[in-house]
């Protein structure tokens, strides 16, 4: 191999070394926090504003579960499985300045309290909907040398569902 290819390979796999290592801490936390920057704001209105930051979750698709083969049945259950998805509901932290009426003072201003939404992302498991049919031909029969037994066709749809616990925290209180 050339000193020029074995260059450019060694390039490409740090490259990739790199996005891979960056992004691992990000995906095993399941949300990646991302801060709103409003500073511009602040020094164009000449007042204070909130700080906010926004958590953006990360959605990890699952494997679904096969199909079962049921006796006295043609089709396995469910013919369309339900894909599971896990991930963060997004999570959000909010501080923002509440202002105070101080008397002495011909205007009202911030008196350095605030008021502050803290809600942590929170695991989140869903699972989409399904499918299951129901044949209109039944197992072979040995009474009936070996025919199956007509039978109303079925269908029916599995609900998606969806499993987590959501929290938050409302405050108010001195500015930090």
């Amino acid at each position: 191999m050339k000193p020029t290819t074995r260059g450019t390979v060694a390039a490409v796999l740090t490259g990739v070394a790199a996005t891979v290592s960056a992004t691992a801490p990000a995906a095993a936390a399941g949300a990646v926090p991302v801060p709103v920057p409003l500073q511009g704001v602040s020094q164009s209105l000449g007042t204070r504003t909130p700080e906010a930051t926004l958590e953006v979750p990360l959605l990890t698709p699952g494997v679904p579960e096969g199909p079962r083969y049921v006796t006295g049945r043609l089709l396995p259950e469910p013919i369309l499985p339900r894909l599971p998805i896990s991930g963060t509901l997004p999570g959000v932290d909010l501080r923002a300045p509440l202002p105070g009426v101080d008397l002495r003072a011909p205007l009202p201003r911030p008196l350095g309290d605030r008021l502050g939404l803290d809600a942590p992302a929170a695991d989140l498991h869903t699972d989409g909907p399904g499918l299951n049919l129901g044949a209109p031909l039944g197992a072979p029969d040995p009474d009936r040398f070996g025919l199956p037994e007509l039978r109303l066709p079925e269908a029916g749809l599995l609900a998606p569902a969806l499993r987590t616990v959501a929290g938050g925290e409302l405050g108010a209180g001195p500015a930090r």
